[in-house]
């Protein structure tokens, strides 16, 4: 699962999938899948932009490898993103960016697959938005369970050494726990785009030769959600997020 999410995206080669729609529903499902990547994944890095055309739906069949069913199902799932609208006469066109839903999470994997700056700037500040008032919340009223799960998965930072893969796993169980901690239903949600703003960030930093540590802001966030000290807390999670900013920023150079 850790290799699939770093893979390159398959239209950097532009070639088929390689398999048939004809070698059962579960091969059937992937190709539908990795279909609805591929020509995503085009349009929100511009390979497609908006108010462009799509291929013809003949071109992609052939390109990709794919059934009339399955490029038609894709287009649809596409169409309900925001993505794409299907006319007549003009057919399938590329829609404004502010059309998009930037909040459905294939989208947000996509962009974060090859973040540039202008993402991460945004994803840092709905960050700098919702984590420090979630570390406040939580120190006030995380249970017994909450510290443990934060626990196990700062332990999972420190024994991941220099596994890249799984510091950033480990570094993602921290903070969806922390928002869960928060217990704050509407908050916990945002885990979708806390998770998306990590894993842009970690993958970028966490694949140079050397990284900077962040066991000990992550310990004192621990620490002082243990204590119950909101202030601690909050001020803990604000140098954590600086430090994020700065490291993306230097991989970014």
């Amino acid at each position: 699962m850790v290799q699939d999410r770093f893979a390159q995206a398959r239209d950097d080669r532009g070639g088929g999938f390689g398999l048939s729609a004809q070698n059962g529903s579960g091969q059937l499902h992937d190709l539908h899948g990795q279909t609805v990547k591929t020509i995503g994944s085009r349009i929100v890095h511009g390979r497609y932009p908006p108010g462009s055309q799509l291929p013809s739906p003949e071109q992609l069949e052939r390109e990709l490898g794919v059934s009339k069913t399955v490029l038609r199902e894709a287009i649809r799932v596409l169409a309900a993103k925001g993505l794409v609208e299907s006319r007549q006469k003009l057919g399938t066109m590329v829609q404004p960016r502010s059309s998009w839903n930037l909040l459905d999470p294939e989208l947000l994997r996509w962009r974060g697959g090859r973040p540039d700056a202008d993402y991460l700037d945004d994803l840092a500040e709905v960050r700098y938005i919702v984590e420090p008032a979630g570390a406040r919340l939580a120190a006030a009223r995380r249970t017994d369970g909450d510290l443990e799960q934060l626990r196990i998965a700062l332990h999972a930072m420190i024994d991941a050494g220099e596994d890249a893969a799984a510091v950033i796993e480990a570094d993602l169980a921290f903070h969806r726990a922390l928002l869960y901690a928060a217990h704050n239903e509407l908050l916990s949600r945002m885990e979708i785009i806390i998770e998306a703003g990590l894993r842009a960030r970690d993958i970028l930093v966490h694949h140079q030769p050397h990284w900077p540590d962040s066991i000990p802001v992550h310990d004192a966030i621990l620490a002082a959600l243990e204590a119950g000290d909101s202030t601690a807390a909050e001020e803990a999670m604000l140098a954590l997020l600086d430090q994020a900013s700065t490291d993306a920023a230097t991989s970014l150079r």
